[in-house]
């Protein structure tokens, strides 16, 4: 049916998974993940789910598979393996995958990119060798980071090293919520060391779970996942295990980031994917009143919504893809897209699950349903793995730069080739983010301009530049974070438009789906300016851009098109994939 071929073709199938752009080894690895879950059955998956049990069945098919080593060993340390390297594409197709089938199986594998990162951007030789050899074993990473009375604050750190008198320390200290920091063989842990001052005082070194003087404490989640709180006692350091001193260490832990949480917004779109699969399939079985679920208006523009949203989250998130794989220290657009796709697709995500979870009502609570699930753990990516607000006031500092000083930069084409993507273990001081440069944004909506909600949208943004131009934040409003906030959520639809209409022009999407999505970011414009105009600060001229920003989505026998045809790719999703029992 080619409405069903349409929508698939822009989402997981897992019956019809043949990605022929990898390698065959990169091929089999995806598939055989894949085979395991669905021969595993979905009944297993939820029992497993709500009776929190350990995903020991997971790691050890990744272990014997070698899944772990042979996607995260750089080629540098694959001991001349070629089907080990660093491939941001196929580690995003790994983290797609195991999102589908729960965040809990994803998790495992995130915290690990983590624990590694700090590894690979060291210059310690010893202590590469030593992760290859584990992951080669089958082991599992931890990034020992945060803590329990001070997060992520790394200037705290009550982790301390104390020499020992014979050129090495013993680190004494405690970690909390470090996912695999109950069995990971390869720990990355920040500290620092004791009778030092300023950042020279800071350190990452190497921590083995298996080291008697390393002390599990407990799982801190109610949760398959385990996420520790450890405590080292005495654990000897020698200068053999130091990763990264100094300002190094800083720039190693915001870098880590950098690589490792991208990969959140995959893991939001494969749960999003299977929750729509189910929901449209529910809603469109079930009869109420002598019609489908679907028949009703109101399911229809929800699902709808939760469609159009789950392929711009796709087409963002893979647009992002080329541009990391592209990087090198003249290109660092990525540090820009990095935030975007932590904070905007993974909240985008949250709104696709609400959405389905008013259309399925009762269904979604259903210890037998995958949507019970991901309706619950979704909420895990924005708000614990990468923070809102953090991630906002992040991309604020690209924002000059990326509306007023465009310059011409190399186009960047699809990277999905079998390249190592070395460059992210060598990425550099964490600074200088208000040099970065873009390229114009305004090309990429010029070429969807006869599409009438993208015509809105882009009278939009180009209205928030004349904003910024004539009434822009005071010396007061700059200091006040909420204010800011709602500035970085206009700016962030910005950013997540142009590279959405970048992919779409790569990989050429029907532009029926593309106008209703913007259709939807036109609401969520109008919405985020309406946030703007309450808050306390907001100034009357500034009040009364807000005003003049709400816009209504295109309407008329154009709209009503777009919006039918979309629907009919909706509808097809109906049966078009169901987990084996």
């Amino acid at each position: 049916m080619p409405s069903e071929a349409n929508a698939t073709a822009q989402l997981l199938h897992p019956h019809r998974y043949d990605p022929a752009h990898f390698d065959a080894e990169t091929r089999r690895l995806l598939r055989a993940t894949i085979d395991w879950f669905e021969t595993r059955g979905k009944q297993r998956l939820t029992a497993a789910y709500h009776a929190k049990e350990y995903y020991a069945d997971f790691l050890e098919f990744a272990a014997r598979e070698g899944l772990f080593a042979t996607f995260l060993t750089p080629s540098a340390d694959a001991a001349g393996n070629p089907d080990k390297r660093w491939d941001t594409s196929r580690i995003a197709a790994l983290s797609e995958i195991l999102g589908f089938y729960g965040l809990n199986y994803w998790y495992p594998w995130q915290v690990t990119v983590l624990g590694l990162g700090p590894v690979w951007q060291s210059g310690n030789a010893e202590a590469r060798a030593w992760a290859a050899a584990a992951l080669e074993a089958g082991g599992t990473g931890a990034f020992g980071l945060s803590e329990k009375e001070h997060g992520a604050d790394i200037y705290s750190s009550d982790m301390v090293l104390t020499p020992d008198g014979s050129g090495g320390w013993t680190a004494s200290g405690s970690k909390y919520y470090i996912g695999n920091g109950d069995s990971a063989r390869v720990v990355s842990v920040f500290g620092r060391i004791d009778g030092r001052e300023g950042p020279d005082q800071y350190v990452f070194f190497r921590a083995d779970s298996a080291h008697p003087a390393y002390q599990v404490v407990k799982n801190v989640v109610p949760s398959q996942m385990y996420v520790a709180e450890f405590r080292l006692q005495d654990y000897p350091v020698a200068p053999s295990d130091l990763l990264h001193t100094g300002e190094e260490a800083f720039s190693a832990a915001l870098n880590t980031v950098n690589i490792g949480k991208f990969n959140l917004c995959f893991g939001g779109i494969g749960m999003s994917t299977h929750a729509l699969y189910e929901a449209v399939t529910h809603a469109h079985r079930r009869i109420l009143f002598g019609n489908p679920v679907t028949a009703f208006p109101h399911v229809r523009r929800e699902l709808t919504d939760a469609y159009v949203r789950l392929i711009g989250m796709r087409l963002f998130s893979d647009r992002a893809i080329d541009y990391f794989r592209a990087a090198s220290p003249e290109d660092r657009r990525y540090l820009l897209y990095n935030p975007v796709t932590k904070m905007k697709v993974t909240t985008e995500a949250e709104t696709v699950m609400a959405l389905l979870a008013d259309v399925v009502a009762a269904k979604g609570f259903e210890k037998d349903s995958y949507l019970a699930i991901a309706r619950t753990d979704v909420t895990g990516l924005p708000k614990l793995e990468g923070t809102v607000a953090v991630n906002l006031a992040l991309i604020a500092k690209f924002l000059p730069a990326y509306l007023f000083l465009p310059e011409e930069r190399p186009a960047v084409p699809i990277r999905r080739d079998a390249a190592d993507d070395e460059f992210l273990f060598r990425q550099g001081p964490a600074r200088g983010l208000s040099k970065v440069r873009f390229h114009d944004w305004r090309p990429a909506y010029a070429k969807y301009a006869h599409l009438p909600n993208v015509a809105l949208f882009t009278q939009q943004a180009e209205s928030f530049t004349q904003l910024l131009a004539t009434a822009p934040p005071d010396a007061a409003q700059q200091q006040d974070l909420d204010f800011g906030l709602a500035l970085s959520e206009l700016f962030t639809l910005v950013v997540y438009g142009q590279l959405i209409l970048e992919q779409a022009e790569l990989t050429a999407v029907d532009e029926p789906v593309l106008d209703v999505l913007f259709g939807a970011l036109v609401r969520d414009f109008s919405a985020h300016a309406t946030d703007l105009h309450g808050k306390r600060s907001t100034t009357p001229a500034q009040q009364e851009w807000a005003r003049a920003a709400l816009t209504r989505p295109a309407d008329g026998p154009e709209a009503e098109a777009a919006s039918n045809a979309v629907w009919d790719q909706v509808v097809s999703l109906s049966g078009a994939y169901e987990m084996k029992a």
